[in-house]
């Protein structure tokens, strides 16, 4: 037999993606479906409904499966060697929620290769619109989960967040309060992730750890359902749950329908699926404590593994590791990332990230005591609802307007000494720093960033590292699964570093920033909720 295969595939917001790597860690091919342009029949706007209320967005169940149907279709068109492939993982959307009737668990054994997977599984669900991550209707709910528990604390103590409205435990509390009819006729609520793997598998996939971890229902200590929390949300949610697994678990083999019908190697295993997020630290290969990623994009996230984890009723997150069971993941969600630096560009330097720079450049480390907020759009961390720049002085007096030099680095070094503060909130010290997106080319943000945590910064190009992220873990369970045991990741995904140096610290800055963290942590709780 040739090398064989591993394929990830990533069904995110806005599309289906699949990612094929070689036991070499080489990519063998990339595809992909976007649900606007492709499949047009389900109207939806970058992938989802967002409905009248302003607050419930859901997307199509259905819509996933005739996208999955539609890739492998375009593969096949194209002669991949599905025959290669040895085993399959995924990556998907976090916080989503497919719900199904029980008639679902006889459809996904019965499938028939001569038939469209829509056509035979159209009728399954029991609601036809999912949830997604980007609802926030469930404020009620996350406030009774929290009063039931004993406060955020506990929550985030428990499940390894306060309760968030995207959460997918407070998105069941509002069906099952809501629409107990609906609550009642369910005989299974899968996430995204694990409704994938269940297509693939032909019956009910388990829950990953990571994934899991992202519910406000699982106990990320114990890795198992926590009883209170299951009371909270609905009656008999245990059984609506199934279990839960490992990130490297391999939870079936692939199904006869995808052996028949694309010519898939039937010998192909299906590791466990898990959340965007977590796909993202395998795609970056985040494997060791102190080992940081920073995605620069619309939102900025910073993210790492976490040998012990410490959880805040405050803000951010803590999952389980989806690339050791006994390690956690920690991560921080900025609302004010790209497009907030971009409108301060525009404003100061005529659109130039040049003269944006050159800009920062005249004004020195630590802005002279000047401290900025630019909150164009409500903010996760810290939470601050009220949208507008608020300025500084030195004596931490608020002023009106900033020049252009210190307007400019004053909204660098406010995001950068955020990222700063709330990642050691949750126990996020890094040794090595590794940024990614956009804003990841330009040198005064990447600057700015060496210099305010005190460490190396690496760059470099992963557009894809949830498909990525998913392939690798595919070849890590596969391994795991050969050795009936549990093989480092480190161990299996071994090769060079996609990643180079771009800045390394100059520590009479890190001393400047240093000197401003008190300052700064008080004048940002100020303007925070």
């Amino acid at each position: 037999m040739e090398q064989p295969l591993f394929l990830g595939l990533d069904l995110s917001t806005q599309g289906l993606k699949a990612l094929a790597i070689d036991d070499s860690l080489n990519v063998e091919g990339e595809y992909t479906v976007n649900f606007d342009s492709d499949l047009p029949v389900f109207e939806t706007e970058g992938g989802a409904h967002r409905h009248d209320d302003g607050v419930t967005v859901t997307a199509p169940s259905v819509m996933w499966v005739a996208a999955l149907d539609l890739l492998l279709e375009r593969m096949k068109k194209e002669s991949f060697p599905f025959e290669r492939v040895v085993a399959i993982s995924g990556s998907g959307q976090q916080h989503g929620s497919v719900w199904l009737h029980a008639s679902a668990r006889d459809a996904l054994a019965a499938l028939d290769a001569a038939l469209p997977l829509e056509e035979q599984l159209k009728d399954i669900f029991t609601l036809t619109e999912s949830p997604i991550w980007m609802d926030c209707s469930t404020k009620a709910e996350c406030k009774a989960l929290e009063d039931a528990l004993g406060g955020p604390q506990e929550v985030a103590d428990r499940t390894g967040s306060r309760a968030y409205v995207r959460f997918t435990g407070n998105q069941i509390a509002k069906v099952s309060h809501q629409q107990p009819n609906v609550y009642a006729k369910t005989d299974r609520i899968a996430l995204v992730s694990s409704f994938m793997a269940s297509l693939l598998v032909g019956t009910y996939a388990p829950i990953d750890y990571s994934d899991g971890s992202g519910m406000n229902i699982l106990d990320i200590r114990t890795k198992d359902w926590h009883t209170p929390a299951l009371d909270a949300v609905g009656e008999g949610l245990r059984e609506k749950m199934g279990g839960s697994v490992a990130s490297h678990s391999a939870v079936g083999g692939i199904h006869q329908y995808y052996v028949d019908r694309y010519g898939l190697n039937p010998e192909c295993m299906v590791i466990a699926f898990s959340g965007d997020n977590p796909n993202s630290l395998a795609g970056l290969r985040l494997q060791s404590p102190g080992d940081i990623a920073i995605s620069l994009g619309t939102s900025d996230t910073l993210f790492g593994s976490l040998s012990e984890p410490k959880p805040s009723g405050k803000e951010g997150h803590i999952f389980v590791n989806p690339v050791d069971p006994n390690l956690y993941m920690g991560m921080i969600v900025h609302q004010n990332g790209s497009l907030t630096r971009e409108f301060v560009r525009d404003a100061c330097a005529d659109g130039s990230w040049q003269r944006y720079g050159e800009l920062v450049a005249e004004s020195p480390v630590g802005n002279g005591g000047n401290v900025g907020f630019y909150i164009r759009e409500p903010e996760i961390t810290p939470t601050i609802t009220q949208t507008g720049t608020y300025r500084f002085d030195a004596d931490g007096r608020a002023v009106d307007a900033f020049d252009a030099p210190t307007e400019t680095r004053a909204l660098l070094e406010s995001q950068f000494l955020s990222l700063r503060v709330h990642a050691d909130s949750l126990g996020l010290t890094p040794r090595t720093i590794y940024a990614t997106g956009g804003a990841s080319v330009d040198k005064a943000v990447i600057r700015i960033i060496a210099d305010v945590f005190g460490t190396a910064v690496y760059t470099g190009e992963q557009p894809n590292s949830g498909s990525l992220g998913a392939a690798y873990r595919a070849l890590h369970g596969y391994r795991c699964s050969l050795s009936d045991d549990f093989v480092s990741f480190a161990d299996a995904i071994s090769g060079g570093s996609p990643f180079k140096k771009a800045a390394e610290p100059d520590m009479d800055a890190h001393a400047v920033y240093n000197a401003m963290l008190e300052k700064f942590t008080q004048l940002e709780d100020r303007i925070a909720d």
